[in-house]
């Protein structure tokens, strides 16, 4: 993942599902690119309807720029053997804002936990290899206010970072809410305080 001097993290490029079978016991991966908790369990609750009848639906997931919160559950497998090695395919792929879920049809035949820890890692290496990766820069979200006369000091400002106009709006004054580079944030605010002309703040 991000080293101390890197400003990037990577998201999986497409939702994607594979399928293997162990011994009897048949895995089904679904991978999604989640952005909070919330999408997590509407795409949770959406894999529980397609699949009422599976003995266990696993899964792992990571959010945040800097993979700041992770989560897994065995749903009903030995503590160890299915979140956490989804959780280590998601973590070995140096991936963000993601979540895998391993649905299980019980085959008959016991796997055992080595069994388990290798068929639900497998699982979830398989769908991310096939989801592929996406760079993308960290940024933080500023917010910038003029007078209308002073419009063209905020296109100035910005003009010399790699920054995103996440939204503009117009009332009685000018507001831009912007996403800057993370390793510009410290130069953009120095200017930024410079700006006499703007109002500002920042997340």
């Amino acid at each position: 993942m991000s080293s101390l001097f890197s400003d990037t993290y990577n998201e999986i490029e497409n939702n994607s599902e594979t399928q293997l079978r162990e011994r009897g016991s048949k895995f089904i991966s679904n991978s999604f690119r989640v952005n909070s908790e919330i999408e997590v369990k509407q795409y949770l609750q959406s894999i529980k309807q397609q699949y009422p009848d599976a003995t266990h639906h696993c899964y792992a997931y990571i959010l945040g720029q800097g993979q700041e919160a992770q989560r897994a559950n065995d749903d009903g497998e030995p503590s160890g053997s299915a979140g956490r090695p989804i959780l280590r395919a998601i973590l070995s792929m140096e991936l963000t804002n993601v979540l895998v879920v391993v649905v299980r049809y019980f085959g008959g035949t016991l796997l055992g936990i080595p069994g388990l820890i290798s068929s639900y890692g497998d699982g979830a290496k398989s769908v991310l290899l096939l989801s592929g990766k996406l760079e993308k820069v960290q940024q933080i979200e500023y917010e910038i206010s003029s007078r209308f006369e002073y419009e063209q000091e905020i296109h100035k400002l910005l003009k010399p970072f790699e920054f995103d106009v996440r939204d503009r709006s117009y009332t009685d004054k000018v507001t831009y809410k912007v996403a800057i580079r993370r390793k510009q944030a410290e130069a953009f605010e120095k200017e930024l305080k410079e700006a006499y002309l703007l109002e500002s703040q920042f997340s």
